[in-house]
């Protein structure tokens, strides 16, 4: 074990135990870990802490009054107190401006999210092991005995959905590590996949899975020397560079001869990857597809080849403004995450009022555009992202006729080219009034072969939540104004529309967080319910 020293600190009447390692230049970061609630403190992380100084990293560890050999009492103590002494230590222990490096166990997510909120840029990596977040109004309330006002928070069911320590962790941009155990009683689930999706939007983000581990990760990287050194390794992988050291070397290989990038652009609006502007040196610019969250990594050879190869169909095609590909590494061969990288495309993503029936009718008259495409070989089958079983919707009688219109045998129909996620979160406009135009289609992963009323329900569910019910009923006929192909009639065309609009059921929030992010703030969860069901119900009555 690497040489580690004790330190004591006064800290609001308290005396705050810890321990500290590593020396060298200020610029050197400093990893600090953080144990969680209960009997947990920093004997347990010692071994954790040595591992980073011997990889050239400071190091402190210190004990949260009431627990280990600082003094205080535990039920006095709260997530505002926590954090405050953390503050404390770090501000004495760690040189002025340094980079940070939070690692947090359990309760001290929580703690490591406020503390990432108040050092900002200083925090180059986090590292998450269990974590927990919490409701907002818990912060203040003394953790007491284990019956009073702070386990009646924290045990609300979903109390912790709104908790602001996810908004920190969904803006923060650097290197990012959850290790998450193959069991665990304490931690819920749907917490660690919110922590996850949270990180998931801006990081470099890794998720280690510990399928041998409980909760009680402290412990076991201390007993454990392989998980241990893959979490270090994890956690400094490409530090000071955001973790993006891999990518950053594969895009510069990708680029015309001389150029270089000058500058990066997180592009909002985005919910399966994350997308960034890249500006070079000559005033062009490319945009990088990066697949950070597991699910979609798991994905990305299907997903990512087949965009590359459809967006070399479509440079061919007249009317369909669609980027060029670059070059594409779905198996992160040689990148940090399966990327692609492409042409950038001007405009913009709209979703707001302003020159709505304009934009509707060329929405309409460039999906009519996309269904004339004929490649030479079919893309696969389309897929349904629904089934009777899966729907998760609200009780009532209308709900129940909506879910029985699935109950039967796909209709036949006549296949065409679609996009299959063709909606206004995914084109570009320019322009204003009578210059108003598509600059961009973008997001051809799903492509698929299948019947033209998908793409028509899919931007039609869209419609109806985005702009109101009734945007959504009316789409179909702009569709047809412009010359689409045929649509099915009555039951068999509802069967398309409803395959669409329950999977988004009950509120439809997954498909319309990225239009939040883009300023919709109005478009909460009881409008969304509202409004889809009003549209299905609508469906019903029109087709049913």
């Amino acid at each position: 074990m690497s040489e580690l020293s004790s330190f004591g600190h006064d800290h609001d009447g308290e005396r705050l135990s810890g321990v500290y390692g590593g020396d060298g230049g200020a610029d050197l970061p400093t990893v600090v870990l953080l144990h969680g609630a209960g009997n947990g403190d920093a004997r347990r992380l010692l071994t954790l802490l040595a591992e980073f100084v011997a990889r050239g990293c400071r190091g402190v560890a210190f004990d949260f009054s009431g627990h280990g050999e600082s003094t205080g009492a535990l039920r006095e103590l709260s997530l505002r107190r926590r954090f405050e002494q953390a503050v404390a230590v770090i501000d004495a222990q760690v040189p002025a401006g340094g980079p940070l490096i939070l690692v947090g166990f359990s309760m001290s997510g929580q703690t490591v999210a406020d503390l990432a909120r108040h050092y900002g840029e200083r925090v180059v990596a986090l590292g998450l092991c269990a974590p927990a977040v919490y409701a907002d109004e818990a912060w203040d309330v003394p953790f007491g005995t284990g019956n009073g006002r702070f386990s009646e928070i924290i045990r609300r069911p979903g109390g912790w959905r709104a908790a602001s320590a996810l908004d920190v962790l969904r803006a923060y941009e650097g290197r990012a590590v959850l290790a998450v155990p193959g069991t665990d009683t304490v931690i819920p689930p749907p917490v660690t996949e919110a922590v996850q999706d949270a990180l998931s939007t801006r990081a470099q983000f890794t998720r280690l899975e510990l399928p041998d581990a409980g909760h009680k990760l402290g412990l076991w990287l201390r007993d454990h020397a392989g998980d241990r050194r893959d979490f270090v390794d994890a956690v400094l992988t490409g530090l000071g560079e955001g973790g993006w050291t891999a990518t950053k070397a594969w895009v510069a290989k990708q680029l015309p001869q001389d150029r270089t990038v000058r500058g990066t652009t997180l592009l909002r609006g985005g919910s399966s990857s994350q997308m960034r502007a890249l500006a070079l040196d000559d005033g062009t610019g490319l945009v990088l597809r990066t697949f950070v969250k597991p699910f979609f990594r798991r994905h990305a050879p299907g997903l990512l080849t087949r965009e590359a190869a459809v967006l070399g169909l479509l440079a061919g095609q007249d009317g369909i403004p669609a980027p060029a590909p670059v070059a594409v590494d779905a198996d992160a061969e040689h990148c940090d995450h399966p990327s692609l990288l492409m042409s950038r495309l001007a405009g913009r993503v709209r979703v707001d009022h302003e020159d709505l029936a304009a934009r509707l009718d060329l929405l309409a008259a460039q999906l009519v555009r996309i269904h004339g495409v004929v490649p030479d070989e079919r893309p696969r089958r389309y897929q349904a992202w629904t089934s009777p079983e899966r729907v998760r919707a609200r009780p009532g009688a209308l709900w129940e006729r909506a879910v029985d219109v699935l109950r039967r045998e796909p209709p036949e129909y006549e296949g065409c080219f679609l996009h299959r996620d063709f909606h206004p979160g995914n084109v570009l406009f320019t322009g204003a009034g009578d210059d108003l135009r598509i600059s961009g289609v973008v997001d051809w992963v799903e492509t698929s072969w299948g019947p033209a009323d998908l793409d028509v329900a899919h931007c039609s569910t869209a419609l109806a939540l985005l702009h109101g019910p009734e945007h959504g009923l009316g789409f179909r006929d702009r569709y047809e104004a412009h010359g689409g192909r045929p649509l099915a009639d009555g039951p068999d065309h509802l069967y398309w529309r409803m395959l669409d609009a329950l999977h988004y059921a009950p509120d439809a929030a997954g498909l319309a967080g990225p239009w939040r992010e883009l300023g919709r703030t109005d478009l909460t969860a009881e409008v969304l319910g509202d409004r889809l069901q009003a549209y299905v119900d609508g469906l019903m009555e029109r087709y049913g």
